[in-house]
């Protein structure tokens, strides 16, 4: 998932930006009031060399308590232990990724990139896939990467607390473009990073971000587009927010092609993924964080968050953490770069970590680089913050 922020998501930044977030004052403070602890590093807690950070932390208590986070590679593995504060890596493969050439199977390389439970057994995933066309012969007109690259949000599931997933039978598409992998080639398309799924009642929510379409009659814009569901188990009831209400499907195109394909609104002021929602518990507030490079409404590269009482209008953001990201040139970043940000309240409430108290930890990966390349040499690391939202 790393070569996907690099060059693509520079262009979506560039279109969507903090134009639509709500005025001061704000809503909430988030202070960092520690340093970083490694949870994870890859040259020492690795199984094999698959194993390095690649996503944002997600995490759920399973039937036993004890938790599972996850947030790796595409050889999907677990970090387990009994408590946010003794994580360890499991060696067993939850998810495993089968670069199979067919794009209707949905099966190329896939990420662990949200999971819900309600009892701590049955785990609902939603998985970031990418179909890397380059790398089958016939699939792309171009050998680019980039150009080749066709992403969708797909289903999976476990039934034994997430020691091992499987995709839905026949695959379920919860977010995708609406026309099949070979068209539009030469750029990035479909839906991709899913932020976590969170709860509000008997609604279930997540953020899904989208590199946009031109089609006649239904011109999807690039951004950041909110999805709910009531029942996180049935992949089919996902709906984007239009801007009216939450009536948006995108049905896999190669078994339902749609004759007017619906389309969502972007949700301001996110410029790239959103990479966890928390509430709060003594207020209600909903608090984002998210990567950001230095632009127009960013001063500087780094970590953002920002606050909403509603999910659709957010406050202006604001830094968090200051640093190169992977929207930075790496070529620039000689103190390594940092991603995929999360937050986590150890004492949360909810089974899922989707709430916070007045404290959490913001959870990141840091990569080293070497000259313009970035390296495999990654660490997930924790530093603990402290919450403060205003009525």
């Amino acid at each position: 998932m790393t070569r996907l922020i690099l060059r693509t998501l520079l262009a979506l930044a560039s279109l969507t930006g903090a134009a639509g977030a709500a005025l001061e004052p704000p809503l909430s403070a988030l202070t960092l009031v520690g340093p970083p602890t490694v949870v994870f590093k890859a040259g020492r807690d690795a199984c094999d060399g698959a194993d390095v950070p690649d996503a944002s932390a997600r995490a759920f208590r399973d039937a036993s308590s004890a938790v599972a986070l996850y947030g790796m590679h595409y050889r999907n593995r677990a970090l387990r232990g009994p408590s946010l504060d003794a994580l360890k890596l499991d060696c067993a493969i939850v998810l495993e990724s089968g670069e199979k050439p067919d794009p209707a199977l949905y099966d190329d390389r896939s990420w662990v990139a949200a999971t819900w439970t309600d009892d701590g057994k049955a785990v609902a995933a939603l998985l970031h896939h990418e179909y890397q066309a380059n790398e089958h012969p016939g699939r792309c007109r171009s050998k680019v990467y980039l150009e080749c690259w066709y992403n969708t949000v797909v289903a999976a599931a476990s039934t034994d607390g997430g020691q091992r997933f499987s995709r839905a039978t026949p695959p379920v598409v919860v977010a995708g473009a609406p026309f099949r992998q070979e068209v539009e080639q030469g750029r990035h398309r479909g839906f991709f990073n899913p932020s976590n799924i969170f709860g509000d009642g008997r609604w279930r929510y997540m953020f899904a971000s989208t590199t946009g379409w031109d089609l006649k009659g239904s011109d999807q814009a690039a951004g950041v587009c909110l999805f709910r569901t009531d029942d996180p188990a049935d992949p089919s009831r996902w709906r984007a927010w239009t801007g009216t209400g939450f009536t948006a499907a995108f049905p896999d195109p190669y078994t339902k092609p749609a004759m007017h394909p619906a389309t969502c609104k972007p949700v301001a002021p996110f410029p790239t993924p959103v990479g966890a929602v928390v509430r709060h518990r003594g207020s209600g507030a909903w608090i984002a964080v998210f990567m950001a490079r230095k632009a127009a409404d960013f001063p500087e590269s780094g970590f953002y968050w920002t606050s909403s009482r509603d999910l659709v209008t957010w406050d202006r953001p604001r830094l968090l953490l200051a640093g190169a990201t992977l929207y930075d040139d790496p070529c620039g970043a000689s103190a390594g770069l940092i991603a995929y940000p999360s937050l986590l309240d150890p004492a949360a409430m909810g089974r899922n970590f989707d709430d916070t108290g007045d404290t959490a930890l913001l959870t990141y990966v840091t990569l080293r680089t070497e000259g313009c390349a970035i390296t495999s040499d990654r660490d997930l690391v924790r530093r603990p913050l402290a919450i403060k939202v205003w009525p």
